[in-house]
């Protein structure tokens, strides 16, 4: 069956193609950069993803084209949409609805800032933003990993006072064809001390 592609897969594997070549044949230097390519957080938190993009003082946000998605498996949802300088919030995905705020100031500085609260597990994936004008076009892509929330531990006896604790993760970049991300977990250290009567 590995032979096999979806043709989910295929029409996605052609997207990204066709990303890659419009951006190559783009003149000038217009790029999308991320300033993180990969994100980590808890869910219940709130993260603020950003993506910045040449700009030109001469332009007008008017010309400002700009779709963010998240990927997951062989599901697309609007994170973030503007047309001609106008947030079109029809667009948008229903699981990020009231959840997504964008700044507004930090868009005419070149810089796509969302943040995203109330996280859930189901918000990791792929994201991709792609910003198209009248000057150029370009993609910027990262990934967000969402950890479900630690329960709490209820120790009865003996009484325990924790110390020190550390919890963290590596994010090993984009694998395979199809960007597939590795998460890689530091396990939670914690050392307690017991007290005795």
């Amino acid at each position: 069956m590995s032979g096999m592609r979806s043709p989910f897969w295929e029409k996605m594997t052609c997207r990204i193609l066709l990303l890659i070549i419009l951006t190559s044949c783009v003149s000038g230097s217009f790029v999308v950069n991320v300033t993180q390519t990969c994100y980590q957080a808890e869910e219940n938190h709130n993260i603020t993803l950003e993506w910045t993009f040449t700009t030109k003082p001469d332009r007008s946000t008017k010309t400002l084209n700009i779709l963010c998605e998240l990927f997951i498996n062989d599901k697309v949802s609007v994170l973030h949409h503007v047309h001609e300088g106008v947030e079109v919030s029809e667009s948008q995905d229903a699981k990020f609805s009231g959840r997504v705020q964008s700044d507004k100031d930090a868009l005419r500085e070149g810089r796509i800032r969302l943040q995203l609260s109330r996280l859930r597990t189901d918000d990791s994936g792929l994201y991709l933003c792609e910003v198209n004008t009248d000057y150029g076009f370009s993609v910027g892509r990262c990934r967000l990993n969402v950890t479900a929330a630690a329960a709490e531990t209820k120790h009865q006896t003996p009484t325990m006072n924790p110390q020190t604790e550390s919890r963290g993760s590596i994010c090993c970049g984009f694998l395979g064809d199809m960007y597939t991300y590795v998460p890689i977990y530091l396990s939670a250290l914690k050392i307690y001390t017991v007290i005795f009567m």
